[in-house]
């Protein structure tokens, strides 16, 4: 007889404590496709407490959801694993445990592992793997064979993360280069931007990767242009494990750092031009031109005049309008803005050039 008011209460109260319950609320990311293909924001460095992380696995999942994410991987440490008295060493357990609330959630997770060696020659991830068991083995160039014959995308993590030649690229990595093992490096991992790293991706045809290789908690409610994680965009030809893998492998990725974007020329133009609107021109007068430059993407972009026309700087914040008043000696004559993006790199310390253009009345 005791139960059955507090079955009653439950029965009256669950319902009403539910809706009580905080939505689970996304900031989606803005970042203008060009046309053909989508642009996934990734983080595909992230640890739980399977290794040396802090949390348990569906809460990387949820937190990534929550900043707009498109897809993570998990890449506990194989041979790494300082809770194991307390979380037995159990590989892919946190991909397993995972996987269901990131299909919930829509978020693309490739299974992933993080190959731990001194430096050099250094860490390295796999993704996209099937099991991450092979990949346990003493011999780097055999768990670098085991992860390619799976189909994984490989890359070098924090090259100048630690040891006396820490940064060195050796004759293993060329090994793994020449047989095509080796696909890509971090140029940034969490709050560290790899110049040398940026070089040898150009140079050698890697894709270019940034992370922010999180091991504690992440609180934050969005990722926004003024405090956002470091990640990677992916330019895939659709929103798939398919065509996110067939992106990395073929290059086709910008990283974004602080208040940079990083990437090849012939992926950060198009995508600062499918991000800039020209509104207007509002009105032209008998010295001047006023209209609006819109930016739809969550970057700002920093802008330093090339040519002749327009202020000698400008900053379009991410999602704003800024209105432009401009000299002109015939403000009826068409209008070319030359400038460069400065916090768009095509290289270590070298800006997109790009241009913006007005008809004439």
């Amino acid at each position: 007889m005791n139960r059955c008011p507090s079955l009653l209460l439950s029965l009256i109260a669950g319902p009403a404590l539910a809706a009580l319950a905080p939505a689970q609320t996304r900031r989606e990311l803005r970042f203008p496709a060009p046309p053909g293909q989508v642009v996934l924001a990734c983080d595909l460095h992230l640890h739980s407490v399977f290794s040396d992380g802090e949390v348990w696995p569906t809460v990387r999942v949820d937190e990534a959801w929550r900043v707009g994410l498109d897809a993570i991987a998990l890449t506990d440490h194989i041979e790494y694993q300082p809770h194991r008295d307390d979380v037995p060493t159990n590989h892919g357990r946190s991909f397993a445990l995972a996987r269901e609330r990131a299909l919930q959630r829509g978020l693309l997770f490739p299974m992933g592992a993080e190959i731990t060696r001194e430096t050099p020659p250094g860490h390295f991830n796999a993704i996209f793997l099937e099991s991450v068991k092979p990949l346990d083995d003493k011999d780097l160039l055999t768990v670098f064979e085991r992860a390619n014959a799976q189909g994984a995308f490989t890359f070098w993590n924090h090259h100048e993360w630690k040891g006396p030649e820490r940064g060195r690229w050796l004759d293993v990595h060329t090994q793994l280069h020449e047989r095509g093992w080796l696909h890509g490096m971090e140029i940034a991992n969490g709050d560290h931007y790899y110049p040398e790293a940026h070089r040898w991706c150009l140079a050698k045809g890697l894709t270019m990767i940034g992370n922010s290789d999180l091991h504690e908690p992440d609180r934050a409610e969005a990722n926004t242009a003024g405090a956002h994680r470091t990640m990677t965009l992916a330019f895939a030809a659709a929103r798939s494990l398919p065509a996110l893998r067939e992106a990395l492998r073929g290059g086709r990725t910008v990283v974004w750092y602080k208040d940079r974007l990083i990437g090849h020329q012939d992926l950060l133009a198009p995508l600062f031009a499918a991000s800039v609107r020209i509104d207007g021109p509002y009105l032209r007068t008998d010295k001047h031109v006023f209209l609006g430059l819109a930016n739809d993407c969550d970057v700002d972009f920093v802008l330093a005049r090339r040519g002749e026309v327009g202020p000698a700087a400008l900053t379009l914040p991410a999602g704003t309008k800024t209105l432009v008043k401009v000299a002109a000696a015939d403000p009826k004559a068409p209008l070319l803005f030359e400038y460069t993006a400065t916090n768009l790199w095509i290289a270590p310390e070298q800006g997109l050039p790009v241009a913006l253009s007005v008809p004439g009345q």
